[in-house]
Parts: C-alpha cells; sequence; structure tokens
C-alpha cells in the first residue's frame, strides 16, 4: 500500500516537472500531472529505457536516473499530445473547407455528376 503512495507522490512530481519543462503547468492540475506522470513513465520504459539502461518508476524504482527517464517519457507523450492536437485542429480546417467547397458545387450547382449524385443520397444530408 505504501509503496502505491509513493507511486503516485512520485507521478506527480514527473508530471509536474514535465508540465513546466513544456510550459503546460496552467492547463493541467494535480490529477492531470499524475496521470503524465505515470503514463510518461511507461513511455519511458519503452522509449528510453533500452537506450539508458535505467528502469522507471512503474518498476518501484525511484532514483533520481528513473525520475529523470520517467519525466524524459512524460515530455515525449506531452510533445506527442501537442503535435496531435495542432494536427486535429488543421484536419478540422480543411474538413470544414471542403464541406463549404461540396455544398457551393453540388448544391448551388446542381451538378449532376457521379460524385455529387452519391452525395446527396447520404441519409443524414436529406
Amino acid at each position: 500500500m505504501i509503496n502505491f503512495v509513493i507511486w503516485i507522490i512520485a507521478g506527480a512530481l514527473v508530471g509536474w516537472v514535465a508540465s513546466i519543462i513544456m510550459r503546460r503547468n496552467k492547463r493541467q492540475g494535480l490529477i492531470g500531472d499524475i496521470i503524465v506522470g505515470i503514463v510518461g513513465a511507461f513511455v519511458g520504459g519503452y522509449i528510453l529505457s533500452p537506450l539508458f539502461n535505467v528502469s522507471t518508476i512503474n518498476e518501484s524504482n525511484f532514483s533520481i536516473p528513473a525520475l529523470l527517464v520517467s519525466v524524459g517519457g512524460a515530455i515525449i507523450l506531452l510533445i506527442f499530445f501537442k503535435f496531435f492536437r495542432n494536427i486535429v485542429w488543421l484536419l478540422a480546417i480543411i474538413l470544414i473547407a471542403l464541406s463549404i467547397y461540396y455544398y457551393f458545387t453540388c448544391w448551388q450547382m446542381g451538378s449532376s455528376s457521379a460524385f455529387c449524385t452519391t452525395i446527396r443520397a447520404w441519409p443524414f444530408l436529406q
């Protein structure tokens, strides 16, 4: 039981340090720091542990090298989320632009192409 409490505290510390390094400390609270720290330790275990031959906090190793590998994994996790968030916004803008384009080409101009006929046949557009 005490090992679980230390694991949660170490996860919160790892997540907090990673969020400060990535400048996301204002956006996530204590629960977010704990989740980022623990999941980041798993990421660090898969990516960084083989490179540095150091275990992570998820393997009950609370040494300084293990904490640094876990922080590195949490930073990789936050970079991935930042990249994914930017991609989602780009995809949303492209989807909106395509929707406007199809609206004006298939409905306003009364195109009778096979593509426009297929789009008009979708049940949720009826």
